[in-house]
């Protein structure tokens, strides 16, 4: 795996061990962040603060800090994957610009005064078919996590579906076998 575009661009992230979690492919990112670049309705990344649920290797928040995001929480329970994420932290350098929540992203709880202000762009890429993407959408609307413009991107195994209460799609696109579904607060303009 690599940074596909931005300042840290060729880059190699390092993967978690094992087989628990499955990293979003190069390419399934490259043409998530080609629509966040260019889509109207996308957030502006330069200046962005994301949210990385299940977390993984990081690589969506590493690709979002590469374009100009400000700030990044990376959300994991797993260990392993939670040490990955420090390396790869190192190995940019980004000390101040990000931060590991240990929390299940499916009961975040109330945002905490000292992860700053609401997030604007969330990832949402948790292991296929276990119906948490539902919960996690929940969990960041009650816990006041999501800025009033924030986007949601959510990658689910192609076949799967879900409810996205107090959500609108604004896209929804194939990468390989995986479907990219980006939502916002319905009613947000």
């Amino acid at each position: 795996m690599r940074i596909i575009s931005g300042k840290f661009k060729g880059q190699s992230l390092t993967a978690p061990p094992g087989k628990n979690t499955r990293p979003t492919s190069d390419r399934a990112r490259e043409s998530l962040f080609n629509v966040l670049s260019h889509a109207s309705w996308a957030p502006e990344l330069e200046g962005a603060r994301v949210i990385d649920l299940f977390a993984g290797s990081g690589a969506l928040g590493f690709e979002a800090m590469s374009r100009g995001a400000s700030f990044c929480l990376f959300v994991e329970t797993d260990s392993g994957a939670r040490g990955t994420i420090r390396n790869n932290i190192e190995s940019f350098q980004l000390f101040g610009n990000t931060r590991i929540h240990r929390r299940s992203a499916t009961d975040l709880g109330p945002k905490p005064a000292g992860v700053g202000a609401p997030f604007t762009l969330a990832f949402l890429d948790p292991p296929y078919h276990k119906g948490l993407v539902e919960p996690c959408l929940k969990t960041l609307l009650d816990g006041n996590w999501l800025a009033a413009d924030a986007i949601c991107v959510v990658e689910t195994d192609g076949s799967e579906t879900f409810e996205h209460d107090g959500f609108e799609v604004v896209d929804e696109r194939s990468a390989g076998k995986a479907k990219l579904t980006t939502l916002h607060l319905a009613g947000a303009s």
